[in-house]
Formats: C-alpha cells, sequence, structure tokens
C-alpha cells in the first residue's frame, strides 16, 4: 500500500513538472518568441494592416467597409464603393447570404443590384461586372475588380471635381496585380483608392 501511494505521488509530481514545463514552453515562451519574430519580420501585418490617413487609423486593408453617406444606407457618390456586404461590413458577423446560383431570392436580388449600380454610376447593365452585384464569401472583401472600379470613375471624378485622367491614374496606381503573377485576380483596394482621392 505504502510502495503504492509513493509511486502514485511520484507520478503526480512528475506530471506536474512536465505540465509546468510545457505550459512554460507553449504558453509563454513561444508565443513571445512568434511575436517577437512577427513584428520584427512582418511590423504591419502582425499589427493587422492598418491604415492611417491624417496620423489616424482609419482601417484595415484587409476588411472592407461601407462608404455610405453618413447616417444613411444610400452609397456616397463621392466615394467608391465596395462589393456588397450581407452583414453591413461588420468584421464580427462574416459570411455570406448563403443562398445557391439558382435561388430566386439571390436572382431577384442581383438583379435589383444590377439595375441600382448601373443607375448610379451612369452606364449601361451591361457594363456592370459580377463583383458589384455579388458579395464574397466573408462579406469583408477590401478589394474590387479594375472593370468594378473603371466604371464608377466618372461619378467619383464628377463628384471630387477631379478630372477623369486623375481618377484613372488612381485606379491604375492603386490595382494589385495577380499574386505571384499569376494566382488570384487583380484587385483594387477601396479603402487606399478612396484615401488617395481625399489626397488628390
Amino acid at each position: 500500500m505504502n510502495n503504492s501511494v509513493a509511486s502514485t505521488l511520484r507520478l503526480a509530481w512528475a506530471s506536474l513538472r512536465i505540465l509546468l514545463v510545457l505550459t512554460v514552453v507553449c504558453g509563454v515562451i513561444y508565443p513571445l518568441a512568434i511575436t517577437g519574430i512577427a513584428q520584427g519580420l512582418f511590423h504591419d501585418k502582425a499589427n493587422g494592416s492598418q491604415v492611417k490617413a491624417d496620423g489616424k487609423v482609419v482601417g484595415s486593408e484587409l476588411i472592407g467597409q461601407s462608404w455610405n453617406i453618413k447616417g444613411t444606407d444610400k452609397p456616397d457618390p463621392q466615394w467608391f464603393q465596395g462589393r456588397p456586404s450581407n452583414s453591413g461590413y461588420d468584421p464580427l458577423a462574416t459570411g455570406s447570404s448563403q443562398l445557391g446560383a439558382s435561388d430566386p431570392t439571390l436572382v431577384k436580388n442581383v438583379k435589383a443590384a444590377k439595375e441600382q449600380v448601373a443607375t448610379f454610376n451612369g452606364v449601361p447593365q451591361s457594363e456592370v461586372p459580377k463583383d458589384a452585384v455579388t458579395g464574397s464569401a466573408s462579406a469583408i472583401d477590401p478589394g474590387i475588380s479594375p472593370d468594378y472600379a473603371g466604371i464608377q470613375v466618372h461619378r467619383v471624378a464628377k463628384n471630387n471635381r477631379l478630372s477623369v485622367a486623375q481618377v484613372k491614374a488612381l485606379v491604375k496606381a492603386n490595382t494589385d496585380s495577380r499574386t505571384a503573377g499569376f494566382l488570384g485576380e487583380p484587385s483594387v483596394n477601396v479603402l487606399k483608392l478612396n484615401i488617395a482621392v481625399k489626397e488628390l
């Protein structure tokens, strides 16, 4: 009996020591090392890819946001608009509408959105690209296609008293090419583009 108790106590003490060592290594040393490496090598990305304007953080280049007229749900004609968001660009409530491609509700919503986007930008419905009327899987996609940015150029130029050529140049300067030259599609970060418009 005494041998059994002593053996149990030895095992419990050994287990406790292992637990303490692993807690320190995995719970303190490893996270601190990874945080230090991330801050040293990827400072901007490690801090949320924050975007600043006038010395203040105005968002993240990874998260889309609304460009509506303040206090309304109407898009502001002064700014480039992002993709539709099922969550209202709430990063805590991400996700798509979960409607399938043949769902009558989705088809109806897309048709209505296509008409609204065409009217808002003064272009024919045939020029409205897919990403202008369909949300992304996350509902907070920060980028739009160059085609969607392109149909907004005249509206943004007019409402900011800029030339079309100036705004086109901004779109081109803020267009990211495919990752590694072949992954994904070219995209325009709406937040960065609108900051560039404001600065101009």
